[in-house]
């Protein structure tokens, strides 16, 4: 997958979430919308929220919200979702949350390349903040080239 070409249907920008719960489903609805999984996945996300904390809150303002493989899964796919204004997932050092991602991948391998696509991409200190301030589909695309190609 790359993180520069995802399509318009994954990347909202500027949505209103009252708490983490909204901010982690409006991620889900963004996968939905580009075909990559069910609504169950959705709550899946969710659930893993719920039972494992806020270690998806990544880095400060980014959380990366996803569950394991299953059946609710389409195809490999991510979405990105930045927020009007941050909110709080309930980690020690990383929130508020501006930017989250979404993940859904169909196995344990895709996951780990994946990460690590996701980990070069979010090298740069200046990504989180500058894909937060995107005001189109296309200027969080050039983020992710733009981090990509330095890596």
């Amino acid at each position: 997958m790359r993180l520069d070409e995802l399509p318009d249907d994954v990347i909202e920008l500027r949505a209103r979430a009252g708490d983490w719960r909204q901010a982690v489903r409006l991620a889900g609805d963004a996968l939905v919308a580009g075909g990559v999984v069910t609504d169950a996945y959705t709550e899946r996300m969710v659930q893993v929220v719920e039972e494992f904390g806020a270690y998806i809150v990544i880095a400060p303002g980014l959380a990366l919200a996803h569950a394991r493989p299953g059946p609710d899964i389409l195809h490999d796919g991510l979405a990105v979702v930045t927020l009007d204004e941050p909110v709080a997932f309930g980690h020690p050092h990383n929130d508020p949350v501006e930017v989250v991602l979404a993940l859904a991948v169909t196995s344990t391998e895709g996951h780990v390349t994946v990460l690590a696509e996701l980990a070069n991409a979010f090298n740069d200190p200046t990504a989180t903040r500058a894909i937060a301030q995107a005001t189109t589909p296309d200027a969080v695309r050039a983020v992710l080239a733009r981090t990509q190609s330095e890596s």
